[in-house]
Parts: C-alpha cells; sequence; structure tokens
C-alpha cells in the first residue's frame, strides 16, 4: 500500500498544476514575505541612510558656517590688530613730537629765564653802583660840609659872617643833590 500510495503519488504530481501544488503557495508566500520584508527593511535603512546624510550635510553645513564666522572673526580681529598697531604707532609719534616740542619749549624757557636773571643781576649791579656812588657822594658832601663849616668857624669870628656861611652852609646839601 506504501508504495502503491507513493507510485499514484508520483502520477498525480504529475497531472497536478503548479498552483494546486502546496508547495508551490509556500514558496510564493516565502517569497512574498521576503519580498515584504525586504521593501520594509530597505525603507527603513534607506530612512536611515537619508537621516543620517541629511544629519551629516546639516553637520557640515553648520561646520562650514562655524568656519566662515572663525574666518570672519579671525580678519576682524587682524583688521583690529593692525587699526590698534597703527594707532598705537601714530600715538607714540605724537607722543615723540610733543616731547620735542616741551623740550624746545623748556629750552627756549631755560634761555629766557637765564637771559631775565642775568638782567636782573645786571640791573641789581648797576643800582648797587649807583647806591654806592650815591652813599660816597652824600659822604663827601657831608665831610665837605663838615669840613666847610669848622674851618669857616676857625676863620671867620664875627656874628654876621657866621650867619651868612650858616646859610650858604645850608643851602649847599640842597644845590649839591
Amino acid at each position: 500500500m506504501g508504495s502503491a500510495w507513493a507510485a499514484g503519488s508520483e502520477g498525480a504530481a504529475e497531472h497536478t498544476s503548479f498552483f494546486a501544488d502546496p508547495e508551490s503557495w509556500v514558496a510564493i508566500a516565502f517569497l512574498l514575505f521576503v519580498v515584504l520584508l525586504g521593501r520594509l527593511l530597505w525603507a527603513r535603512l534607506s530612512a536611515m541612510l537619508d537621516k543620517r546624510s541629511a544629519d551629516i550635510a546639516r553637520a557640515l553645513g553648520d561646520a562650514e558656517k562655524l568656519r566662515n564666522d572663525a574666518l570672519r572673526a579671525k580678519a576682524d580681529a587682524q583688521r583690529t590688530l593692525d587699526e590698534a598697531a597703527a594707532e598705537a604707532s601714530a600715538i607714540v609719534a605724537q607722543a615723540r613730537e610733543e616731547a620735542q616740542r616741551m623740550q624746545q619749549h623748556a629750552a627756549q624757557h631755560l634761555e629766557t629765564a637765564i637771559a631775565l636773571r642775568e638782567q636782573q643781576a645786571l640791573d641789581r649791579i648797576a643800582q648797587s653802583e649807583v647806591a654806592a656812588a650815591k652813599h660816597v657822594r652824600d659822604t663827601a658832601i657831608d665831610l665837605a660840609l663838615t669840613a666847610t663849616r669848622t674851618l669857616l668857624r676857625e676863620q671867620v669870628g664875627s656874628g654876621k659872617a657866621e650867619t651868612l656861611v650858616d646859610e650858604a652852609i645850608a643851602e649847599l646839601p640842597r644845590r649839591l643833590h
């Protein structure tokens, strides 16, 4: 019986269609499962790869933007540094000019002060000379008057002559000064 059934099965297998065979349906179902599973996996894998690609592109864009910002900041910093260096050079040059101008002014002021003090010293010397000459002249006049009085008193003894002499002596300082 087993061999008849096996023999009958073999003959029946030859006469059955492809769609009547359960193994064909299993194979078709398996292929459909694999295709659907593949499509789902492919869709998810593709979405993950697209998302990853978008993240990488965004990161590259951000990096490029940061790079451009950094280059701009570097250029701004360099420009600021150049401006500061130029300004510092200008300040140093101006300070040197001011120091030189102040030095020249101080030298002129010193020369003026020296000339003024020299003139003041000469004026004081001249005043001292004038005062000394006046003192000598006054002293000489006083001595001459005293000598004249003494001499006249000794030589002229009368009262009238004495009055004339006293008047002349009294006027003498006024005339000599």
